[in-house]
């Protein structure tokens, strides 16, 4: 789409909340306030047409208004004493879905979170988002083994862990986000996704709970001096084995059993996976059976030839685990239609791997204006953090950016800064702005904006 978006949107007033000299904070908390006023009168006329609709089909003796409910007159169902809880059956769209458009290779599969029906930050652990590279196992924990050891002497108690030896170590839970490197990947190529499901559903976020590796590598007499890397490996058909740096294993990586105050699902990797905050998914090994404390990098094959960003003179560059700051526009976004002009809340998500996140601006004119979005709390380091913004849509057609600042001063691309560093090749490590056409109509859309 043009970047000469005047034919498309009208006239929009810069917001003065992003410049927040004293003076000008002071009129944008007037004019929010005049904005809300003037959404909620729209609101209200809204609120009356309806109930005079109302009372048309109440005199029309309409059974919903009128006549008690079963459920109201009636006994309800017994208790939930048996089995796992399921949402209501009014609920059952809203699930992970596998993308028609990927490629299917048996059990090496990926399904993708509903990130446009979810609320907060905490992913229901049945929408946990799966990336599977040979396929799930639902292992007897009883019988799994976590081992750590080093190279030449760099571990000088190297020990051999069960399920319950690791359970009755001191734990932690915290809430952290994991998204897979190839998350939004198909908009390095102009290939227009249609819904936020598809286009960011690798990215989900969950209380994850276990003992820090840290614990653990201290326990097993970690050569401090010595030791560089750590490598974890896993269970699976696959044996996924990442290198990950001695930094971040002795910070804030955990060795975790636990998600969302139960066991990991085994699409998860229970009964025991490693959990690194802020880096891509593929390093959050699944089926955890061994860590290995070593001086240099593995370049195992899922980081030496896989995971790794082409870049635009042809060479491969590697390591490069760390999300990057990013953020998108959940409602309304791809799929979904305004039935009616009007007061809308549009919401989102924002998420750095570098640290938290300190601000959200949301563009209705495809980034020539903007606001300061409101961030809705708790705001935790290397966690999804969900943002609101008010709107009145006047019936015409806009186009809906959110666009990220992180606590290292990081701003999110557009689409065109990244591409002018890193090409139109790569897969992995897409983090720029995305763009949400609403049409006259209210159907809403995905497109690029340069």
């Amino acid at each position: 789409m043009s970047r000469d978006l005047s034919e498309v949107i009208g006239r929009v007033v810069p917001a003065p909340e992003n410049h927040l000299s004293p003076e000008l904070l002071d009129k944008a908390r007037k004019a929010r306030r005049s904005f809300m006023g003037k959404a909620l009168a729209m609101g209200a006329g809204a609120v009356a047409a309806t109930a005079s609709a109302t009372r048309a089909l109440a005199a029309e003796g309409e059974d919903v208004i009128l006549n008690l409910p079963e459920h109201t007159t009636g006994l309800g169902q017994p208790v939930a004493a048996l089995g796992y809880g399921q949402p209501s059956k009014w609920e059952a769209n809203l699930q992970r879905r596998e993308s028609p458009g990927l490629t299917r290779v048996s059990q090496a599969s990926v399904s993708f979170t509903p990130l446009q029906g979810l609320f907060g930050i905490i992913t229901p652990s049945g929408l946990h988002f799966e990336r599977h590279h040979q396929g799930w196992w639902d292992i007897d924990p009883s019988k799994h083994r976590l081992m750590v050891h080093g190279d030449d002497g760099m571990v000088k108690r190297p020990r051999v862990f069960t399920m319950d030896d690791l359970m009755r170590l001191p734990s932690v839970s915290r809430i952290h986000f994991i998204e897979c490197g190839a998350n939004s990947a198909p908009e390095w190529g102009n290939v227009a996704l249609p819904s936020v499901q598809y286009t960011h559903g690798m990215l989900s976020c969950s209380e994850f709970t276990g003992v820090l590796l840290s614990t653990l590598l201290e326990m097993c007499g970690i050569d401090k001096k010595r030791a560089k890397y750590v490598l974890a490996e896993g269970a699976d058909g696959s044996s996924m084995t990442r290198t990950i740096s001695i930094e971040q294993a002795m910070d804030d990586v955990i060795v975790a059993w636990g998600m969302n105050g139960e066991m990991l699902r085994p699409e998860n990797g229970y009964p025991l996976r490693l959990v690194v905050p802020g880096v891509q998914g593929v390093s959050w090994v699944k089926y955890l059976r061994r860590i290995k404390v070593g001086d240099m990098k593995w370049a195992t094959k899922d980081e030496a030839i896989h995971y790794v960003d082409l870049m635009p003179d042809g060479t491969h560059r590697q390591y490069t685990g760390i999300q990057e700051c990013k953020s998108v526009i959940t409602t309304p976004s791809g799929g979904q239609t305004l039935l009616d002009r009007g007061y809308y809340n549009v919401t989102g998500l924002a998420w750095s791997g570098r640290g938290t996140i300190k601000r959200v601006d949301v563009s209705f004119d495809g980034g020539r204006n903007w606001r300061t979005a409101r961030l809705e709390g708790p705001i935790l380091p290397k966690a999804l953090t969900r943002f609101n913004i008010d709107w009145v849509w006047d019936g015409k057609p806009a186009i809906l950016q959110s666009r990220a600042i992180d606590s290292t001063g990081y701003v999110q691309p557009k689409i065109n800064q990244l591409r002018a560093v890193r090409g139109t090749r790569s897969i992995y490590h897409q983090n720029a702005i995305q763009s949400w056409l609403v049409s006259e109509n209210g159907e809403v859309s995905n497109v690029q904006v340069y």
